[in-house]
């Protein structure tokens, strides 16, 4: 069945949730709830959005749940949630976390213990690079190259709008762990990702959008 990536728009709500709710964690992930919006957060923000709005609604599992839920459809409506996703058959299959790095407090591995109150630091002056933040995939439908799918379609749009690199956040790794919703760094490296950092077991991937100034002299001579 072909695939169909679209990006996430107000329009499309629905569906996001919808993968959300019944499919991204349907075999048991330790990662539900989640509707992948913390990433924009402070630690403030997920306190109040989040903690603070499940218990006043009665707390457990299924409030925090929607308090997530609820904050996921907001930051929807206000285009600050970005990202992709992969249609089969009418319903998504697959999704990835990517705007403008400036968008975001955080990237690489979660901990509430060591989510900034500030984002991270800015593109230097002169760039602007777009970051993925997370992967989902249904699991029925893992192994069949649908984040790869994702990947080429964030490096392609962010190219295209004039972005100056794409960054991805893998964490290092030797063996492929199912649950990295960063991205395998396998996957970065076989669509010309190069490492560039590392800040504790996350590692920075770059891919350079734009020529060079020694390409640029190439093509010219």
């Amino acid at each position: 069945m072909a695939l169909t990536i679209k990006p996430l728009s107000p329009e499309l709500a629905a569906d996001y949730l919808d993968f959300f709710d019944r499919r991204a964690f349907s075999d048991g992930s330790p990662y539900y709830p989640c509707y992948c919006c913390a990433f924009q957060m402070t630690k403030g923000q997920i306190q109040t959005e989040f903690f603070d709005r499940a218990r006043t609604s009665g707390g457990g599992t299924e409030a925090f749940r929607l308090a997530m839920r609820d904050c996921a459809e907001r930051m929807i409506g206000e285009g600050r949630l970005r990202g992709y996703l992969a249609f089969e058959g009418g319903e998504v299959v697959g999704w990835c976390n990517a705007n403008d790095r400036e968008n975001y407090v955080r990237t690489g591995e979660f901990s509430l213990e060591d989510i900034p109150e500030d984002g991270e630091d800015p593109a230097p002056e002169g760039e602007r690079v777009h970051s993925i933040v997370c992967f989902a995939v249904a699991p029925d439908c893992r192994g069949r190259g649908i984040a790869s799918a994702l990947l080429h379609r964030v490096c392609e749009d962010a190219a295209g709008d004039g972005c100056t690199a794409v960054e991805g956040y893998p964490v290092a790794r030797e063996e492929l762990e199912a649950l990295d919703f960063t991205g395998p760094m396998r996957m970065y490296e076989k669509a010309g990702f190069i490492c560039v950092d590392r800040r504790g077991s996350t590692l920075v991937m770059r891919k350079n959008l734009l020529p060079s100034a020694q390409d640029v002299y190439r093509r010219s001579n």
